[in-house]
């Protein structure tokens, strides 16, 4: 698994805390004590009560903490997980790790933690209490040098673990936080609002009823857009008076809270009351073609969405980011026992698992496009609603193959965007629970073995696809055949059984023909039948074939193939002695590949640069063997993040043995274990840069774009119908 330096907003290495949207008001002595514990403990748990502010204190903190951090500072929405065995793959995507082994997920990342110096928030744990317990106590006992803050409504229990216990804010000192914490947001509801003179003291009794719980004072500012100060206070009184038959003595602060939200509930329109309970289905962020459709049914139209979205948007009910809306945790519980209560829960959670279904769909649909980019994001966007809808299917009786569709459908985010562990993790689940030999089972076998042989589990990846096969045979699933034996075929490549691979390869393609099937998948296929006959020597079979991948990739705009046909021609050039070509179409082959974070693509094109380092420069200059073996080390390093080294593969070694030996050959032994060293201890975007740059990052080396045509068109090739056909 590797470890980038910053995250896909924020380059500057300080990890992927978010932005503060609003402002921050108080907590001065705590974040003291906070800034403090951090420099003596390596495991500090925030805990209160829910609507304290826990999480605005742990990322304030955080974000202090993070300038003297050289790994930076990494959140963990602990709260969006429901799955404790998903917890390590959560903590691995917030940190943007990339893993392609079979490993479970905790393993990797105290293998990649253990020697690096990073804060690691994890926010919101009260649900999944053992769980982040023995994750946090598990990497804490590996990783010396890794600190946690934790936020929770209870302790841990974790060796060493301190604790900083959150009140609500002041209101009757004088830096009356709450009153300023009301004041900011009252400001944001109506522009005019103050604290004067003939307001304060209001102000000061609707802080002091609600307890300073800075979640209740939000609530209550978001209504100011439709009731007085006075009116507020008011209503507020009645609804305290109704719960403690009368007396004027304080509820518990746990009581305060949800009173202030019950009170926020009832203000509400019944219709706003309905989509508070329906969009407590999503998990994190959703945008508003999602809530319109999984939504909308009885009592709700459609295009009455958007006006109660704003409406609870204005109420604090809702927060809107950008072009996406979320709840926090504690107002999306409420909602959620409104919905269970209301006997609509089940529909809304298969609409919510239909809209998701269709994303991943249209999604495999949209890979194969010039939109593969945004389609990763998109992807990468619903990726927790992605987790609770398979967790809906896998738990819910008569949904299997829903489950068995979704997770296979999803292949293109496992294999193309750097999540083969958690995909396995879904489609060994999906299998598990529906053995009938479906079209879904069928999909799903396929991408499992793909994935297994990805991750070069051969030994498990061999039954899959034989599976797969022999159903597709029995039931007459030419498309399943097409792909099941597309699949063996890359466990032949990776096998070295390079005949056989080109067999399969030929029969694969000849089916795909005959199905008239066109995607990314075919045109790997593609690629992977030249690449055979390129390693068995015949380069001149092997380019048209890349040519044709070339020529389709270019039609469609897809860029992923095109990734791996460019490691392909680079490869070849190599070996016709066009080194110029090769440079070029290795180091876009790395480019495109880390764009997808794509491990097995980034690796492989620098195994090629790596070779190509030993040869002359394009001025006659002569070869850097110290950089070649920096690379390799690179490489190695990553390698240790896909699985077996080249796949164990003789043919996808020869590059790299043929470069060792040349470094080997020209450099005495330590220094080549020192530029070896050096290059291992580069992170992946590091490894990707020098790469791209060599040791001048201001080059702009390798990064002006496509090289031009992979090759030219000598013919069209075409694939034989298999003997047997």
């Amino acid at each position: 698994m590797r470890l980038p330096k910053g995250n896909a907003l924020d380059s500057s290495g300080t990890g992927n805390l978010p932005a503060e949207t609003t402002g921050f008001v108080g907590r001065g002595p705590e974040l003291t004590v906070v800034a403090r514990l951090l420099t003596r403990a390596r495991m500090v748990t925030v805990i209160g009560p829910g609507g304290v502010g826990k999480s605005r204190l742990a990322l304030r903190a955080a974000a202090a903490a993070a300038p003297g951090t050289p790994g930076g500072a990494w959140v963990v929405e602990c709260s969006l997980v429901t799955d404790p065995g998903l917890l390590g793959h959560a903590v691995a995507q917030s940190l943007q790790l990339t893993d392609g082994t079979a490993r479970p997920a905790a393993e990797v990342l105290v293998d990649h933690l253990r020697d690096r110096d990073l804060l690691l928030v994890l926010d919101g744990c009260e649900h999944l209490v053992d769980g982040c317990s023995r994750l946090a106590a598990r990497l804490l006992a590996a990783a010396p040098r890794l600190r946690i803050l934790a936020t929770s409504r209870q302790p841990l229990g974790v060796s060493g673990e301190h604790l900083l216990r959150v009140a609500p804010l002041a209101v009757d000192t004088p830096e009356a936080e709450a009153v300023e914490l009301f004041a900011q947001r009252a400001a944001a509801v109506d522009p005019d609002f103050r604290i004067t003179d003939r307001n304060r003291e209001a102000v000061r009794s609707l802080c002091r009823r609600l307890d300073g719980i800075p979640l209740a004072l939000e609530l209550a500012a978001g209504r100011l857009h439709v009731l007085s100060l006075q009116q507020i206070g008011e209503r507020l009184d009645d609804r305290f008076r109704i719960l403690t038959g009368g007396s004027r003595t304080s509820l518990p602060r746990h009581q305060t809270l949800r009173t202030a939200i019950g009170w926020s509930h009832e203000l509400c329109t019944p219709a706003e009351r309905l989509l508070w309970a329906r969009i407590s289905v999503f998990a994190g962020g959703f945008d508003l073609e999602a809530a319109e459709y999984v939504c909308s049914s009885d009592g709700l139209a459609a295009d009455e969405v958007l006006e109660l979205l704003s409406e609870l948007v204005a109420k604090s009910i809702v927060l809107r980011e950008q072009d996406r809306y979320r709840q926090l945790d504690t107002l999306r519980a409420y909602g959620a026992r409104w919905l269970a209560e209301s006997g609509t829960e089940h529909l809304m959670r298969r609409r919510h698992r239909d809209w998701y279904l269709g994303l991943a769909s249209w999604g495999e649909l949209e890979w194969f496009s010039p939109r593969q980019a945004q389609t990763s994001d998109r992807t990468h966007r619903a990726h927790p609603n992605l987790r609770a809808a398979l967790e809906f299917c896998l738990g819910e009786p008569g949904e299997e193959q829903t489950a068995l569709l979704l997770a296979g459908t999803l292949w293109y985010f496992w294999v193309g965007c750097g999540h083969l562990n958690e995909g396995r993790h879904w489609l060994d689940r999906a299998l598990a629970l529906s053995p009938e030999p479906t079209e879904a089972r069928a999909k799903a076998l396929w991408v499992t073995g793909y994935t297994a042989t990805l991750q070069g589990d051969l030994r498990c990846a061999a039954p899959l696809l034989e599976e797969c096969r022999r159903q597709a045979l029995e039931t007459g699933d030419d498309r399943a055949l097409a792909y099941a034996v597309h699949r063996q075929g890359c466990a032949a490549l990776m096998g070295d059984d390079l005949p056989r691979a080109t067999e399969l390869f030929e029969e694969a393609l000849w089916h795909y023909d005959k199905l008239g099937e066109l995607n990314s998948n075919v045109v790997m296929a593609m690629f992977e039948l030249g690449l055979a006959m390129i390693f068995q020597g015949d380069t001149g079979d092997g380019e048209r074939w890349m040519a044709k991948v070339r020529d389709v990739c270019e039609e469609f705009g897809e860029q992923w193939a095109y990734a791996y046909g460019l490691f392909a021609v680079a490869y070849s050039s190599w070996l016709g002695g066009d080194i110029r070509a090769a440079r070029a179409h290795a180091r876009e082959c790395v480019r495109l590949n880390h764009v997808f974070r794509d491990l097995v693509g980034v690796v492989l094109g620098i195994e090629v640069l790596a070779l190509l380092a030993t040869e002359p420069g394009d001025e006659g200059a002569p070869g850097d063997l110290r950089e070649a073996r920096l690379l390799q080390g690179a490489a190695h390093s990553i390698w240790q993040d896909v699985g077996i080294p080249l796949f164990g593969s003789r043919s996808f070694n020869a590059a790299h043995a043929e470069c060792e030996l040349r470094v080997l050959a020209g450099l005495g032994e330590e220094e080549a274990a020192e530029s070896f060293r050096s290059g291992s201890a580069l992170d992946l975007d590091a490894a990707v840069a020098r790469a791209l740059h060599g040791a001048d990052p201001a080059s702009g080396r390798g990064t002006d774009g496509p090289p031009g045509p992979l090759l030219p068109v000598p013919s069209t090739p075409r694939a034989p119908a298999p003997a047997d056909a």
